[in-house]
């Protein structure tokens, strides 16, 4: 597939810049949905067989984007699921920043509270940057595993993953990918637990997600919740199976066949146009948007650094003229995120020129209103 055959099936309203917070269904995702639920709808003879078929194919697809072996991927509902998961199934200090997205920390603390077999370790940041060096310097002699975002959902930033593994050694690295999966060509060899939904950059709606577990991890975590489809059994009756001793063993009921099939196809239209080609998109989008906000001396956030950066783009107004920012971008139709003093806009490979010139129209706006 092309990238322009890619982009065409991005069939939003101009004016969106909020992939970070949502991606809106893609064409092929919406049809697809459509097919599995008509199939489920109508039930005709053998249509039950090809739902049951989803979750293969949705671990295939998977696979090839991580080049993690299908019987280590466990499809999940979402990404705070699967960070749940790993983080009940850790025993032994975990090293993390208190400033990621919640559902890091949060899942760490549950665990700890609730289990007291793992303790979070809470990492000093640079300007909330988790940066190998910092890890580095913090990093124990009873650090069993160190969680980062791959890519930060306030800042953009990108972690460095291959540095990250240089410093940890062998130690389980776990990334929550949801800011970055599909748009980022991150190096997944050095990770040991990838959790991730499909709602954001792939744009395979809620509901989505996957578990993707290296062999050390396999080994050392324990599925703490581990349901009867969790078992090398097909039929559990009158008697409790150990946990499979694969990924398997993180499913706690029966998969959503039509939710799997919506990130299936989302992931294989990704994995036929190439990460690293849907990331150069992205990172024009990008570039350009920056420039649009220095032609207007919009103060920028978020790096400038090809390398530390993704889809997100991060305003940093002055705090007497965010209102005015806001305002601006919200009444010439531009979809965005203000949180914490910032604006954040997030773009993708689809993201048009009449968006963009949307933004230059709502910057225009905004450097002529008065104080």
């Amino acid at each position: 597939m092309s990238l322009d055959r890619f982009i065409d099936g991005f069939d939003e309203e101009p004016g969106y810049l909020d992939y970070a917070r949502t991606g809106p269904l893609s064409r092929a995702v919406l049809e697809e949905g459509n097919v599995l639920a008509d199939f489920l709808r109508r039930v005709r003879h053998g249509s039950l067989d090809v739902l049951a078929e989803q979750d293969l194919r949705l671990r295939t697809a998977v696979s090839t984007l991580t080049g993690f072996d299908v019987d280590r991927i466990a499809f999940q509902p979402n990404t705070t699921s699967g960070l749940l998961h790993a983080m009940f199934g850790l025993t032994g200090n975990v090293l993390l920043s208190p400033d990621e997205f919640p559902s890091l920390p949060l899942a760490a603390v549950r665990a700890q509270e609730a289990l007291h077999t793992v303790q979070p370790t809470w990492l000093e940041t640079d300007h909330g940057r988790v940066t190998p060096g910092q890890i580095r310097r913090q990093l124990a002699d009873n650090t069993v595993a160190v969680a980062v975002s791959l890519v930060d959902s306030r800042t953009g930033y990108v972690a460095d993953l291959e540095g990250i593994r240089q410093v940890i050694g062998d130690r389980l690295l776990i990334v929550d990918a949801i800011q970055g999966f599909g748009i980022v060509d991150a190096p997944w060899e050095h990770v040991d637990v990838i959790a991730s939904g499909g709602q954001k950059w792939c744009r395979a709606g809620w509901s989505t997600g996957f578990l993707a577990l290296s062999e050390r991890a396999v080994d050392l975590l324990v599925p703490v919740f581990s349901g009867y489809t969790g078992t090398e059994e097909t039929e559990v009756w009158g008697e409790v199976p150990p946990p499979a001793p694969d990924a398997r063993a993180y499913r706690t009921s029966v998969p959503d066949p039509i939710a799997e099939s919506r990130l299936a196809v989302a992931l294989e239209e990704i994995a036929e146009v190439g990460v690293a080609e849907i990331a150069s998109a992205v990172a024009r989008n990008v570039s350009d948007v920056i420039d649009l906000a220095d032609d207007f001396a919009v103060p920028l956030a978020s790096s400038r650094d090809e390398r530390e950066r993704a889809g997100i783009v991060v305003l940093e107004p002055e705090p007497e003229r965010l209102s005015a920012l806001t305002a601006a971008l919200h009444n010439h139709g531009i979809t965005s995120t203000t949180r914490g003093g910032t604006v954040r806009l997030s773009v993708h490979a689809g993201t048009t020129r009449e968006t963009l010139d949307m933004l230059r129209a709502a910057f225009v706006s905004f450097s002529t209103t008065g104080y």
